[in-house]
């Protein structure tokens, strides 16, 4: 990739220098150096220069905002900062006005946060309808058959966090939109791997956790609502700074809602996380979607090579516009194709009996390739 200095990049990550070969970013993300700065910054106010600095939190925030606009092509007054991607889906899950017998889409493979937010509105009388996968693939024929006249909402991962399955999002909107379906996107294996265009791929409402490829502190997510659904959505919950104004007449009691998306931001952030987030999304930027995505799809297909030259089953799709930076594999015993990696300092992750690589921008193929070595010495 052109002016793409990979060794400026992994000079910014101190674990590189232990030896460690960390391949485990769709579980959660080291730190790099401008993170640990801003971390650092932060704990230095709160324990000796500022210990009350609420008012710089906010203008983090701002920034924070403003970059995660840019990296999916929206307004930051589309932009709620949160605390993670649970709560974040939990607020279309209690928005909308549900009537008894409508019903929510997902795919039958996604992880617990986004089933589960949705599975709690059966009290209300929402049924869930799962589509079934296809070798961890979701066909559009599959979604198309889900939908019925009482389908409110489809929820779907951007990437699936076991299969790594890339769905076309554009294409799903276009069908959700074209039945009267709100479109809902949980981007928690996307944000940080792959381009992300809210306004191009019609999303309503996206939210992800800032843990994994944002590469930021855990207990901050965001979320985007588009304006029309934010017309939709009522609030679930309550919380003094929903309001304009929120830091004025605080004995004026009254709801008067934020016209922009922070009117889904209840009460006092994760500051820290605030701090840590906008380091690492100023980090991204300075890389760039694009290069991080070619970075990656470049890496995983040498993961691929390597298990079908093996013969071992390949769990993720080979085609490379259905990836983004997860590979998993099925070794006939993952547990001890796990130990030997972990006694030799890769971390990878075992999910499901399988074995599954998310390597990052700052990876290089020849740790990669050695960490493949060390995967397949005894297979």
């Amino acid at each position: 990739m052109p002016d793409y200095n990979l060794e400026h990049y992994r000079g910014l990550f101190p674990h590189l220098k232990t030896g460690l070969r960390y391949f485990n970013h769709a579980a959660v993300a080291p730190f790099s150096r401008p993170v640990r700065d801003a971390l650092e910054s932060y704990l230095q106010m709160k324990n000796v220069t500022n210990p009350e600095p609420f008012e710089l939190v906010l203008k983090a925030m701002v920034e924070t905002k403003e970059k995660l606009a840019r990296l999916i092509n929206t307004s930051r007054e589309r932009i709620a900062i949160l605390d993670n991607t649970s709560n974040s889906l939990n607020i279309i899950a209690t928005g909308l006005d549900w009537k008894s017998g409508d019903r929510v889409i997902v795919p039958d493979i996604e992880f617990p946060a986004n089933v589960y937010p949705f599975m709690n509105l059966k009290r209300r009388g929402v049924e869930l309808d799962f589509v079934p996968h296809r070798g961890g693939k979701i066909a559009l024929e599959d979604i198309e058959r889900r939908i019925t006249p009482r389908s409110r909402l489809l929820s779907i991962s951007h990437v699936q966090f076991l299969h790594g399955y890339r769905s076309d999002l554009a294409a799903i909107s276009e069908i959700c939109h074209s039945r009267g379906v709100l479109f809902s996107v949980d981007a928690i294996q996307s944000a940080g791997a792959a381009p992300i265009d809210v306004q191009a791929m019609g999303i309503d409402f996206l939210a992800a956790g800032g843990q994994k490829w944002l590469m930021g502190p855990e207990g901050i997510a965001f979320v985007y609502v588009s304006e029309a659904c934010q017309e939709r959505l009522a609030l679930g919950t309550m919380g003094w700074m929903n309001n304009k104004d929120f830091f004025s007449d605080f004995f004026r009691y009254r709801i008067d809602l934020e016209d922009s998306a922070r009117r889904f931001e209840n009460g006092t952030p994760n500051c820290m996380g605030v701090f840590g987030l906008n380091a690492s999304l100023g980090l991204l930027l300075e890389v760039g979607a694009e290069r991080i995505e070619q970075h990656l799809v470049d890496l995983t297909q040498g993961v691929i090579n390597r298990v079908k030259e093996r013969g071992i089953e390949l769990v993720s799709p080979e085609d490379r516009r259905e990836r983004a930076g997860i590979v998993t594999f099925r070794p006939k015993d993952a547990q001890v194709m796990f130990q030997r990696l972990r006694e030799e300092k890769v971390m990878v992750s075992i999910r499901e009996g399988c074995i599954r690589f998310s390597p990052h921008f700052y990876n290089s193929s020849q740790e990669l390739e050695e960490a493949l070595d060390i995967a397949f010495a005894k297979t």
